[in-house]
C-alpha cells in the first residue's frame, strides 16, 4: 500500500547556543524558510512548521508555509510534531509523518525522501531513520556524534536499528554509522511513542530513540552518503551562509 506522509518541521525560539534560532538570517532570509524550502522540494507530502512562537509562523507564511502554533514547554520535537499533526489532520489522512529538523537549511532534499525507503520496504517497520559512514577517527570518538548500530546485510541499503550510543559502537572491525537525527514515524506509532515514559537507557544516554527501543518498536536505519549541516553554534551559522551563498 502506497504511503500518505506529511513532513513536519518542528521549530522552537528558544536554544541554549544559538537562540532565535529559526529566524537566523542566512543570506537575507530566516533559517527556517530555507528549511521550507527543502522540505517542499523532497516532495514527500505536505509541509507543516509546528512552532512555540508567533514570529517563527509568521516567518513561514512569509515563505509560502504553513504553521500550527504549539504549546512551548514540550519535552521533545516529537511531541511538538504530534501536536501539531493532530491538529492539522484529526481525522488521520495522513499515515506517515516525516520529522525535519529546523537547523537543516542545507539538507539535500533527496536525504528527506530517502527517510522513507524503510517504512516502503517493510510494513513492520514502525520508525524509519537515517544514517551515514563515520569517516575520521575525531567522529568516531566524539560523544556528540550518536552513533548508530545496524544490522546490515550484504549489499543493503537498509537494515534494523539495534542501538544508538555516544560511545564508539559496534566494537570490532568494519564500518561505523553517524546517526542523522530525520525520522519517519507510522502515525500509530508516533502515537504511542509521545505516550510512553522516558526509557532507562533514554536517560542515561540523553537519546529520544532509545525510548522506542526499549519499548520493543522496530527502527529501520535507511543509509546515505553524507551527513547533512546542523546549525547549533554561530560557527555552524555561519558555515551554513556559506553553503548556501548565492542561492
Amino acid at each position: 500500500m502506497a504511503l500518505s506522509p506529511i513532513v513536519v518541521v518542528p521549530a522552537r525560539l528558544k536554544a541554549s547556543r544559538l537562540p532565535e534560532k529559526p529566524l537566523a538570517e542566512i543570506n537575507g532570509r530566516p533559517m527556517i524558510a530555507h528549511v521550507l524550502e527543502r522540505a517542499r522540494a523532497a516532495d514527500a507530502g505536505p509541509v507543516l512548521v509546528a512552532c512555540d512562537d508567533p514570529r517563527i509562523a509568521e516567518a513561514a507564511r512569509v515563505a509560502g508555509g504553513e504553521a500550527v502554533h504549539t504549546r512551548e514547554d514540550h519535552p521533545s520535537g516529537s511531541d511538538r510534531v504530534h501536536e501539531a499533526v493532530e491538529a492539522r489532520d484529526p481525522d488521520g489522512g495522513y499515515d506517515v509523518v516525516v520529522n525535519v529538523q529546523g537547523d537543516l537549511p542545507a539538507i539535500d532534499p533527496a536525504v528527506i525522501r530517502r527517510v522513507l525507503a524503510p517504512l516502503e520496504a517493510d510494513p513492520e517497520t514502525a520508525i524509519a531513520t537515517l544514517v551515514a559512514p563515520v569517516t575520521t577517527e575525531a567522529e568516531r570518538d566524539d560523544p556528540a556524534v550518536v552513533k548508530a548500530a545496524v544490522a546490515f546485510a550484504d549489499g543493503a541499503s537498509i537494515g534494523r536499528a539495534l542501538y544508538f550510543s555516544r560511545a564508539t559502537i559496534p566494537w570490532g572491525d568494519g564500518p561505523r554509522y553517524h546517526h542523522i537525527g530525520l525520522y519517519a514515524y507510522r502515525r500509530e506509532a508516533l502515537r504511542r511513542f509521545v505516550s510512553l515514559a522516558p526509557g532507562v537507557l533514554e536517560q542515561r544516554e540523553k537519546l529520544e530513540q532509545l525510548r522506542a527501543l526499549e519499548a520493543g518498536m522496530r527502527l529501520d536505519a535507511a543509509f546515505v552518503d553524507t551527513v547533512p549541516l546542523g546549525v547549533d553554534t554561530p560557527a555552524h551559522l555561519d558555515r551554513a551562509r556559506t553553503l548556501l551563498a548565492g542561492n
